[in-house]
């Protein structure tokens, strides 16, 4: 419900001429209603000249929906107008199902980029990775649409083939082929390693806490003895508030979750979980990366501040804004999906743009390690438009990562940062684990060869 404040205008008559006295905020309420009224007249003019003296002819409803969804994410990354097709095809992908390719996307300076491919889908089988820019969809070109317009060309009905043109650092664009499918995420992946437990959770659509419940009991009645749990978020981009809350809950007994606050300072909302934790106290490790964002941040984070988890990985996306989904008419006339909170973990702290730091930072592979020390990821903190960083906080610049595969690791095989944490697990923690030397990864060799050229410093390694 939104809440008007009105001003009340004071007025002082003194003799037999009228003046009146407008308060500084009554004029400056004032002007600002003219100077808005002036700019949907000037949106209307410009709008006719369109219709009437454009090369071809215009569909007016399709140009007052791309300003509305300009209007929007001009605002963030994350606000958007929503056509009536679009909003049914959000609500199919929260409810779980729907004809895609299984990728993650969001627009930046026009452009669609990758967040995370979904596990089990068309886009992770052809090897789409996170940071990945596509550039046109069966040949047609996407840059300049908006991440609505761009989604709309790669669904479809299952078994038609789509081709994508993917942009990806380091190599020369190209062309993958992909057959869309029911995109049925599998809501938990459990099994066993040794002694401990791995659960992995790949999105938060509505069956996301259920799935992890169910999953973990059959763990644990399968092996009674297991001595800990592996939760993974790898990858994971998020999704429902309540299915974080519910998944935060299956670990804690008890406390608080997650708070938002919106515009104002006092609007402050937590959420809490319930008594009973599901492991009885049973040592976690959560394993987060760059495409962890979202829910799957504010699940990181809440088992992080309540020491009830360990984290193990590479700092996380940063998305740390709530968008408030708004019908309009009832869905008839599609959506507004508008910023309206920031998230803030358990001890206060901001996810947006800094993200959550993992306590081991593992990275992957040693192509990995190298790229930290060399680049800035693409994260929350790449959008220009994107919601500043709690007090002024900044991101963790390039740097050397503190882990990193040694020699003679067979990285198409073995899951480097999966073996670290069951190491923490058996060592009790990570403060006890035994470390591992760090990797030879150097800081930004090419732009140190470049900064040298140009005469200029090299960037400073950052710890």
């Amino acid at each position: 419900m939104r809440k008007y404040l009105l001003i009340g205008v004071s007025a002082f008559v003194l003799g037999a001429g009228t003046m009146a006295y407008i308060s500084p905020i009554a004029q400056a309420t004032s002007s600002t209603k003219g100077q808005t009224y002036k700019m949907l007249e000037l949106f209307g003019d410009v709008l006719q000249t369109v219709d009437a003296q454009y090369v071809s002819e215009v569909d007016n409803k399709k140009l007052i929906e791309a300003a509305l969804d300009g209007m929007l994410t001009s605002l963030d990354p994350h606000s958007g107008y929503l056509s009536p097709d679009s909003f049914e095809d959000m609500q199919d992908t929260t409810r779980g199902e729907y004809g895609g390719l299984g990728i993650e996307v969001t627009s930046e300076d026009g452009v669609v980029k990758v967040i995370s491919p979904m596990d089990g889908t068309p886009a992770a089988r052809a090897g789409i990775q996170a940071g990945d820019y596509i550039t046109s969809v069966n040949g047609q070109s996407v840059l300049g649409l908006t991440v609505n317009e761009a989604v709309k060309q790669m669904r479809g009905p299952a078994g038609e083939s789509v081709t994508l043109t993917i942009a990806r650092e380091k190599t020369d664009p190209f062309d993958v082929k992909l057959t869309r499918e029911i995109i049925k995420p599998k809501a938990a992946i459990a099994r066993m390693e040794g002694d401990y437990g791995y659960v992995r959770l790949p999105g938060f659509n509505e069956k996301a806490t259920d799935a992890l419940t169910a999953a973990i009991t059959e763990l644990k009645t399968k092996n009674p003895n297991m001595k800990g749990l592996v939760f993974d978020l790898r990858n994971n981009p998020g999704g429902l508030l309540d299915q974080a809350v519910g998944v935060s809950d299956v670990f804690l007994d008890g406390g608080e979750v997650v708070s938002q606050r919106g515009r104002d300072p006092r609007d402050i909302q937590r959420y809490n979980a319930k008594p009973g934790d599901l492991l009885n106290g049973l040592p976690v490790v959560v394993l987060i990366n760059q495409g962890s964002a979202s829910a799957a941040e504010i699940v990181a984070g809440a088992l992080q501040d309540r020491h009830r988890a360990e984290l193990v990985g590479i700092t996380s996306f940063g998305k740390g804004s709530v968008q408030t989904v708004i019908p309009l008419r009832g869905g008839a006339d599609g959506a507004l999906k508008l910023t309206t909170a920031r998230y803030f973990t358990p001890s206060g702290r901001s996810i947006q743009k800094t993200g959550i730091a993992p306590d081991l930072e593992v990275a992957q592979t040693k192509e990995q390690a190298q790229d930290i020390a060399n680049r800035v990821w693409f994260s929350e903190a790449s959008f220009k438009n994107a919601l500043n960083a709690d007090e002024g906080k900044s991101r963790q610049g390039v740097h050397t990562p503190a882990e990193a595969p040694p020699p003679g690791f067979d990285e198409k095989k073995g899951d480097f940062q999966l073996d670290r944490a069951i190491a923490v697990l058996k060592a009790g923690s990570v403060q006890a684990v035994p470390k591992l030397p760090k990797p030879a990864a150097k800081i930004a060799e090419v732009t140190a060869k470049a900064a040298a050229a140009a005469g200029k410093a090299p960037p400073v390694e950052k710890k």
